[in-house]
Protein backbone atom coordinates (compact mmCIF):
# COMPACT_ATOMS: atom_id res chain seq x y z
CA UNK A 1 0.00 0.00 0.00
CA UNK A 2 1.74 3.38 -1.12
CA UNK A 3 0.69 6.04 1.08
CA UNK A 4 0.54 9.37 -0.43
CA UNK A 5 0.76 11.81 2.30
CA UNK A 6 -2.52 13.65 1.33
CA UNK A 7 -4.69 14.41 3.56
CA UNK A 8 -8.60 12.28 3.41
CA UNK A 9 -10.81 15.26 3.58
CA UNK A 10 -13.50 13.07 4.45
CA UNK A 11 -11.84 11.92 7.58
CA UNK A 12 -10.46 15.23 8.55
CA UNK A 13 -13.99 16.62 7.81
CA UNK A 14 -15.57 13.54 10.11
CA UNK A 15 -12.94 14.48 13.33
CA UNK A 16 -13.75 18.19 13.04
CA UNK A 17 -17.35 17.45 12.87
CA UNK A 18 -17.24 15.02 15.66
CA UNK A 19 -14.80 17.96 17.70
CA UNK A 20 -17.88 20.16 16.91
CA UNK A 21 -20.44 17.65 18.43
CA UNK A 22 -17.93 17.36 21.78
CA UNK A 23 -17.51 21.24 22.13
CA UNK A 24 -21.53 21.73 21.88
CA UNK A 25 -22.28 19.22 24.41
CA UNK A 26 -19.37 20.57 26.82
CA UNK A 27 -20.13 24.01 26.06
CA UNK A 28 -23.53 23.73 26.68
CA UNK A 29 -23.42 21.85 29.54
CA UNK A 30 -21.22 24.50 31.39
CA UNK A 31 -22.97 27.43 30.44
CA UNK A 32 -26.09 26.01 31.91
CA UNK A 33 -24.32 25.11 35.02
CA UNK A 34 -22.19 28.36 35.55
CA UNK A 35 -25.63 30.63 34.84
CA UNK A 36 -27.97 28.26 36.68
CA UNK A 37 -25.57 29.62 39.21
CA UNK A 38 -25.89 33.24 39.15
CA UNK A 39 -29.13 33.12 38.50
CA UNK A 40 -30.06 32.38 42.01
CA UNK A 41 -26.45 33.54 43.34
CA UNK A 42 -27.69 33.54 46.82
CA UNK A 43 -29.05 29.54 46.49
CA UNK A 44 -25.19 28.96 45.21
CA UNK A 45 -23.24 30.67 47.99
CA UNK A 46 -25.41 29.29 50.59
CA UNK A 47 -24.66 25.76 48.95
CA UNK A 48 -21.07 26.54 49.51
CA UNK A 49 -21.10 27.10 52.32
CA UNK A 50 -23.15 24.18 54.05
CA UNK A 51 -20.22 22.21 51.93
CA UNK A 52 -18.07 23.71 54.08
CA UNK A 53 -16.02 26.18 51.62
CA UNK A 54 -14.84 29.16 52.47
CA UNK A 55 -15.19 32.41 51.63
CA UNK A 56 -18.43 30.28 50.31
CA UNK A 57 -18.74 34.09 47.91
CA UNK A 58 -15.96 33.91 46.01
CA UNK A 59 -15.86 30.23 45.92
CA UNK A 60 -19.26 30.71 44.10
CA UNK A 61 -18.37 33.87 42.35
CA UNK A 62 -15.14 32.21 40.72
CA UNK A 63 -16.99 28.85 39.76
CA UNK A 64 -20.28 30.63 38.17
CA UNK A 65 -17.64 32.51 35.90
CA UNK A 66 -15.45 29.59 35.22
CA UNK A 67 -18.49 27.63 33.80
CA UNK A 68 -20.08 30.34 31.76
CA UNK A 69 -16.44 31.69 30.17
CA UNK A 70 -15.20 27.89 29.52
CA UNK A 71 -18.43 26.89 28.57
CA UNK A 72 -18.75 29.85 26.04
CA UNK A 73 -14.89 29.20 24.87
CA UNK A 74 -15.51 25.40 24.21
CA UNK A 75 -18.64 25.83 22.58
CA UNK A 76 -17.43 28.78 20.37
CA UNK A 77 -14.01 26.53 20.26
CA UNK A 78 -12.33 30.16 20.73
CA UNK A 79 -9.10 30.01 22.89
CA UNK A 80 -9.77 26.43 23.29
CA UNK A 81 -6.68 25.65 25.81
CA UNK A 82 -7.59 28.25 28.44
CA UNK A 83 -11.34 27.87 27.80
CA UNK A 84 -10.57 23.97 28.83
CA UNK A 85 -8.44 25.04 31.70
CA UNK A 86 -11.21 26.74 33.17
CA UNK A 87 -13.52 24.08 32.92
CA UNK A 88 -11.57 21.09 34.16
CA UNK A 89 -9.93 22.57 37.40
CA UNK A 90 -13.85 23.26 38.76
CA UNK A 91 -14.70 20.11 37.08
CA UNK A 92 -12.58 18.05 39.46
CA UNK A 93 -13.44 19.58 42.47
CA UNK A 94 -16.74 19.12 41.54
CA UNK A 95 -16.07 15.50 41.18
CA UNK A 96 -14.50 15.74 44.56
CA UNK A 97 -17.34 17.04 46.15
CA UNK A 98 -19.11 14.46 44.72
CA UNK A 99 -17.39 12.00 46.05
CA UNK A 100 -16.06 13.09 48.65
CA UNK A 101 -18.84 11.38 51.08
CA UNK A 102 -18.16 7.79 50.48
CA UNK A 103 -15.12 5.94 49.11
CA UNK A 104 -13.97 7.49 46.06
CA UNK A 105 -14.74 4.28 43.58
CA UNK A 106 -18.54 4.34 44.78
CA UNK A 107 -19.34 6.49 42.17
CA UNK A 108 -16.35 7.82 40.65
CA UNK A 109 -18.10 8.27 36.93
CA UNK A 110 -20.67 11.41 37.27
CA UNK A 111 -21.30 14.07 34.79
CA UNK A 112 -18.27 16.78 36.34
CA UNK A 113 -15.76 13.46 35.91
CA UNK A 114 -16.99 13.07 32.27
CA UNK A 115 -16.86 17.16 31.68
CA UNK A 116 -13.24 17.52 33.10
CA UNK A 117 -12.13 14.53 30.64
CA UNK A 118 -13.98 15.93 27.55
CA UNK A 119 -12.71 19.36 28.29
CA UNK A 120 -8.92 17.79 28.55
CA UNK A 121 -9.47 16.17 25.15
CA UNK A 122 -10.42 19.52 23.33
CA UNK A 123 -6.97 20.67 25.05
CA UNK A 124 -4.71 18.08 23.55
CA UNK A 125 -6.93 18.17 19.97
CA UNK A 126 -8.20 21.51 19.34
CA UNK A 127 -11.31 22.92 18.88
CA UNK A 128 -11.03 21.88 15.04
CA UNK A 129 -12.09 23.53 11.52
CA UNK A 130 -15.14 24.74 12.35
CA UNK A 131 -14.00 27.00 15.80
CA UNK A 132 -13.21 30.77 16.07
CA UNK A 133 -9.89 28.90 16.95
CA UNK A 134 -9.39 28.19 13.23
CA UNK A 135 -11.37 31.12 11.36
CA UNK A 136 -9.51 33.79 13.78
CA UNK A 137 -6.24 32.43 14.81
CA UNK A 138 -5.73 30.04 12.04
CA UNK A 139 -5.49 27.07 14.38
CA UNK A 140 -7.03 24.06 14.77
CA UNK A 141 -4.94 22.64 17.26
CA UNK A 142 -2.76 24.16 20.01
CA UNK A 143 1.52 22.91 20.34
CA UNK A 144 1.49 19.68 22.99
CA UNK A 145 3.62 21.44 25.15
CA UNK A 146 0.98 23.96 25.83
CA UNK A 147 -1.69 21.26 26.22
CA UNK A 148 0.44 19.50 29.22
CA UNK A 149 0.99 22.50 30.60
CA UNK A 150 -2.38 23.44 30.95
CA UNK A 151 -3.81 20.65 32.09
CA UNK A 152 -0.77 19.90 35.02
CA UNK A 153 -1.83 24.13 36.16
CA UNK A 154 -6.36 23.36 36.00
CA UNK A 155 -5.07 19.88 38.53
CA UNK A 156 -2.60 21.62 40.11
CA UNK A 157 -5.34 24.76 40.59
CA UNK A 158 -8.17 22.42 41.87
CA UNK A 159 -5.67 20.52 44.32
CA UNK A 160 -5.02 24.10 45.61
CA UNK A 161 -8.55 25.47 45.41
CA UNK A 162 -9.77 22.51 47.09
CA UNK A 163 -7.21 22.56 49.87
CA UNK A 164 -7.10 26.22 50.04
CA UNK A 165 -10.78 27.10 50.63
CA UNK A 166 -12.50 23.45 51.47
CA UNK A 167 -9.46 22.18 53.90
CA UNK A 168 -10.42 18.74 53.57
CA UNK A 169 -9.52 15.64 52.12
CA UNK A 170 -12.14 14.52 49.13
CA UNK A 171 -10.26 10.72 48.36
CA UNK A 172 -11.36 8.19 50.50
CA UNK A 173 -10.76 4.80 50.39
CA UNK A 174 -13.67 3.91 52.98
CA UNK A 175 -16.56 5.98 53.55
CA UNK A 176 -16.24 8.82 56.08
CA UNK A 177 -17.47 8.37 59.39
CA UNK A 178 -19.57 11.28 60.14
Amino acid sequence: MVTTGAVDTRTTSLADTGLLVLRIALGATMIQAGLIKFSDFGATVAFMESAGWRLPAVCALMVSTAETLGGLGLLFGVLTPLAAFAVIAPMLDAWAANVSAAAFWSEPFNVPFLVAFGAATLLFTGAGTYSVDARVFGRTSWPPRLAAGLLILAVAAAILTWLVLNGTNPIHLTAPTS
